[in-house]
């Protein structure tokens, strides 16, 4: 005889019925899952390379899961000679839409390739003309690429460069876009402020040679000299904080700035430089410690020192990635340190030997 349920009973037997629905589903039509790509769970090194050796540069792969590091991992997925010629050297490096694009200096390519994958998917060939610094996306099409003689727009979908932008000369480094603004740093003039609607000069702010890092309020930073500087991307209004050390900048052998933000809290971190050189103490600053440059609030470890940018924020782990070499020009031994953003301690060193000169971290 049938039987008819009542809602209650329904709702019990409901839950029963999917998963056997899901379980006969499982049997009959597997779940594939999408593998993560092989780059995908961990953060790049982008190294300059031994000058008139490698091919102009390397890259080195830090594995979130392992905990290990692989070198070379671009020559592996692409041709040996990636970044040729080996007087040239792999400076700079950004993740965006899933594309790693890197740059080179005196004379090498702009390369694009799959972030996930490292297979390259564009180029701007090998050219004594070509000087790159940095690459600053600002949309799906358009990006601004500083070189040693200006700024130069790029067509990311064709890869091809556009008409020089004409309200700034001279050598441009590091650039971040905020607001109705994009901040570049000029070697002659420090910041300049452009308009991002026609890229005109909206205000200079002299004297700043290292640059960017934007906190989660908004705000800013670069440094020069004894100064630190916050600028407000809506009012270009500045506030500045004396320093009790001297910041260098790097336009003698130009690098990526020492400074970099926190993800997590309005909170910077500043490298104190030598003149073209690194440094061992990095300083934590937030407005709300009056205290922040008493002391470092990491000192790496005894006989080393930074090279190139020498450290970075990951997002994804909350930590300071920093690089270091060996003080006395001992570029053989180097040290990949990651340490808690919130405390200074040290989660991992790892050390390793090569001549790598590493530029800077690069993460997704």
């Amino acid at each position: 005889m049938n039987k008819t349920l009542n809602p209650k009973q329904l709702r019990h037997l409901i839950p029963a019925l999917l998963l056997a629905t899901i379980t006969s589903c499982k049997k009959d039509h597997p779940v594939t899952i999408e593998p993560m790509g092989k780059y995908e769970n961990g953060f790049f090194i982008v190294n300059e390379g031994n000058y008139g050796h490698d091919h102009g540069g390397t890259i080195t792969y830090f594995d979130y899961k392992t905990t290990t590091l692989t070198d070379s991992v671009y020559t592996k997925e692409n041709a040996a000679n990636a970044f040729d010629p080996n007087t040239s050297s792999l400076e700079f490096g950004t993740v965006f839409n899933h594309r790693l694009y890197l740059l080179t200096k005196s004379g090498g390519p702009l390369v694009v390739a799959d972030a996930n994958s490292l297979k390259e998917t564009g180029r701007i060939a090998a050219a004594a003309s070509n000087d790159w610094r940095a690459l600053l996306p600002l949309d799906n099409k358009n990006a601004l690429v500083s070189t040693v003689d200006g700024i130069y727009p790029l067509n990311l979908q064709t890869i091809t460069l556009g008409t020089k932008l004409t309200t700034v000369s001279g050598e441009v480094g590091d650039m971040i876009k905020a607001g109705n603004y994009i901040f570049v740093l000029s070697a002659t003039d420090g910041v300049v402020a452009l308009k991002a609607s026609d890229y005109s000069v909206a205000k200079k702010f002299p004297g700043l040679v290292t640059g960017f890092a934007k906190t989660l309020d908004g705000g800013i930073y670069a440094a020069g000299g004894t100064t630190l500087v916050r600028i407000n991307p809506n009012d270009l209004s500045a506030t500045t904080v004396t320093l009790p050390f001297s910041i260098n900048g790097s336009w003698g052998a130009w690098h990526a700035g020492s400074i970099v933000a926190s993800t997590t809290e309005n909170a910077i971190f500043l490298l104190k430089d030598q003149p073209y050189e690194g440094g061992n103490e990095i300083y934590k600053y937030t407005s709300s410690n009056a205290n922040s440059f008493a002391t470092p609030f990491i000192t790496t470890p005894a006989g080393t020192e930074t090279y190139g940018k020498g450290l970075g924020f990951d997002a994804k782990t909350n930590q300071l990635v920093v690089t270091t070499v060996h003080t006395g020009y001992d570029f053989n031994d180097n040290d990949l340190i990651l340490y808690n953003s919130t405390s200074g301690t040290v989660v991992k060193d790892i050390t390793f030997t090569g001549n790598y000169f590493p530029a800077e971290p690069v993460f997704h």
